[in-house]
């Protein structure tokens, strides 16, 4: 849920800011947005969101909705994205902000906060629960070495059919590979 007044954000580590658009006047009035997305690693693979029509990868999660805690909500959008149940949720390894151009005509500003967590999931899977728009991107959980997933996003990243996330994708897939992965620290 889009919200005119930001949650309070207590020590947060911010791991990078994204514009979507360039001209955006980031002290304007802004409308904010809160998102959790799960960072599940198991064997040295990723579980990501595939879109079958888009080709890219995405990690599973989305907004927060009014009265819902984090942990609520990564379980919610990893069970409807993933039919995965969350087992655990980790470490919060950052967040990144991404200032885009509001649908709404009285802000100058929307401004998303994604919080990324280790989290860990069950072994079965079931049904997702996809909305309107996931069931046309043709959403798929599967499991993706990293080096595949960023080689893969990075191929879509200038096409026409590049989602607006996957630049904050891309970035928190080489996050993960660079500071994570090869420092064995995840886990």
């Amino acid at each position: 849920m889009k919200r005119a007044v930001s949650d309070k954000i207590l020590s947060m580590h911010i791991l990078t800011e994204i514009h979507r658009r360039a001209g955006i006047n980031t002290e304007g009035k802004t409308i904010y947005r809160t998102a959790v997305r799960g960072v599940i690693l198991r064997g040295g693979n990723l579980l990501m969101i595939h879109s079958s029509n888009v080709g890219d990868y995405k990690f599973p999660g989305g907004g927060v909705d009014e009265g819902e805690t984090q942990a609520q909500t990564l379980s919610r959008e990893i069970q409807e994205e993933c039919g995965a149940s969350l087992t655990r949720i980790g470490r919060k390894i950052g967040a990144v902000i991404e200032y885009n151009l509001p649908m709404e005509n009285d802000y100058d500003v929307f401004k998303m906060i994604s919080h990324y967590y280790e989290c860990e999931v069950s072994d079965s899977f079931g049904l997702q629960k996809l909305d309107e728009c996931e069931k046309d991107l043709g959403f798929k959980p599967i499991w993706i070495d990293t080096g595949n997933a960023i080689q893969l996003n990075k191929a879509l990243l200038h096409s026409n059919k590049a989602p607006e996330w996957l630049r904050r994708e891309i970035f928190i897939l080489e996050y993960i590979q660079q500071n994570l992965l090869n420092k064995s620290e995840f886990g």
